[in-house]
């Protein structure tokens, strides 16, 4: 059981809170590319670990990722304008490049001196795998970017949906890691069949076990930990399991079990302490993994029918979820559709902060005791000067994959050959 203070040093990422300071180490998923597409284009308001910043494309094509407050007198950036290889303030006509450096100052005579003086915040910032990332740790301990498991090279196709999720990014993830629940939540869009794998279609996905206490076991990684959800599969259940492998890559992201077409991925991006952008994927190969119209459909996360223009999902606690009771009726076990969507009926109904010292933990919440024994180690050492989880030495490899198989009781999954889609 976790008490108060240890759930706060958890979840809390704003100013120089140890967790937020921590996942600064940590290269920043800012926002989708899409949001930034056009060269010279309007730009994007984004809030990550309580800061407020502007994104944007200059000229050149190179996105930069700014303080939102323009640095003469606070004005917002995100109304300025985007041209000649920088982002000009609509107030006075000061305009910094992506490297935070004042270009003009319009409102101050040639000869001042005042450019040379000013430098706004600006972090390193690039393009990868759909979406554009910054780094926002001190100077210090900048580390080059590297892909992640899920994006380990561009000919990978990426899909992803994304939502603002109004509460703490920990119990996101922690629902994320969390495989006993898809055997109720989810049941109706992950159904039990007579397959040797996991099969996805455009409706459904579907698994060959009808079991939902699974067994779980566990083993830490420098940069997290890989644990199994061990189920009995529909046949051959007397000499074989149905194991589903989901890997926790520290802080925030995960690499769910695959399908037979196409890889899953999840990766959080701490707002501030009450909000979360939420980012769910599909990657693989570009013949069989979907495209990003057809997942957000299959998900029901499309801006317009189920998200308003800024991400914010339309279901919510005011009007249920648009929970459907007559479906429910009808066999449908949430009401709620899309998968998702029914995580987030979860996850905004604990709270923004749930309070994890009232929790009951059974065996099949042991992802979620390792998360919380893990990370609150990690960040206490942090706080002593130990290096982050996660960085540098202690990165995953690129070849860290989740898998899923039907296996013989004999082998042990720790040893399985796996691989991506």
């Amino acid at each position: 059981m976790m008490t108060e203070e240890e759930n706060q040093l958890l979840c809390k990422v704003e100013g120089n809170a140890p967790m937020g300071q921590l996942m600064r180490r940590h290269w920043q998923a800012v926002c989708l590319s899409e949001e930034v597409s056009e060269i010279d284009g309007a730009p994007v308001r984004a809030r990550v670990l309580g800061e407020d910043l502007v994104v944007f494309k200059d000229s050149h094509g190179q996105v930069g990722v700014m303080g939102e407050f323009c640095p003469h007198r606070g004005v917002s950036l995100v109304y300025g304008r985007n041209e000649h290889g920088g982002l000009r303030c609509l107030y006075h006509g000061w305009k910094m490049n992506v490297s935070g450096e004042v270009m003009e100052m319009s409102s101050e005579p040639s000869q001042s001196a005042l450019p040379g003086k000013v430098h706004h915040i600006a972090y390193p910032a690039l393009e990868w795998g759909g979406f554009v990332w910054c780094y926002m740790g001190p100077k210090e301990t900048f580390t080059e970017f590297t892909p992640p498991p899920w994006a380990p090279h561009q000919d990978v196709r990426v899909s992803i949906c994304k939502m603002i999720i109004p509460c703490n990014w920990a119990q996101i993830l922690e629902g994320q890691i969390d495989s006993a629940h898809s055997s109720s939540l989810h049941s109706s869009d992950m159904m039990p069949a007579r397959l040797n794998g996991a099969f996805a279609d455009e409706k459904t996905w579907l698994r060959p076990s009808t079991d939902k206490a699974p067994r779980m076991q566990v083993q830490s990684e420098p940069y997290g930990f890989r644990y199994v959800a061990i189920r009995r599969p529909i046949e051959k259940a007397s000499t074989h399991d149905y194991v589903r492998c989901t890997v926790f890559l520290a802080p925030a992201s995960a690499l769910i079990p695959p399908n037979n077409a196409y890889n899953v991925a999840n990766i959080n991006t701490a707002i501030d302490d009450t909000h979360t952008a939420f980012h769910f994927i599909a990657w693989g190969d570009p013949a069989t993994t979907p495209d990003t119209h057809t997942w957000r459909e299959f998900l029901h996360t499309q801006k317009g029918v189920d998200l308003d223009e800024e991400y914010h999902p339309l279901r919510n606690v005011q009007n249920h979820f648009l929970q459907d009771r007559q479906a429910m009726k009808e066999g449908n076990y949430t009401g709620i559709k899309g998968i998702p969507n029914q995580d987030l009926s979860m996850w905004v109904t604990m709270g923004a902060i749930t309070k994890r010292s009232q929790d009951r933990l059974g065996a099949s919440d042991l992802a979620v005791v390792e998360f919380r024994r893990q990370m609150l180690q990690e960040v206490k050492a942090f706080t002593q000067g130990q290096a982050p989880i996660g960085v540098g030495d202690r990165q995953a490899p690129l070849s860290t994959c989740s898998f899923q198989a039907i296996v013989e009781k004999s082998i042990q999954w720790q040893e399985f050959p796996a691989s991506p889609v």
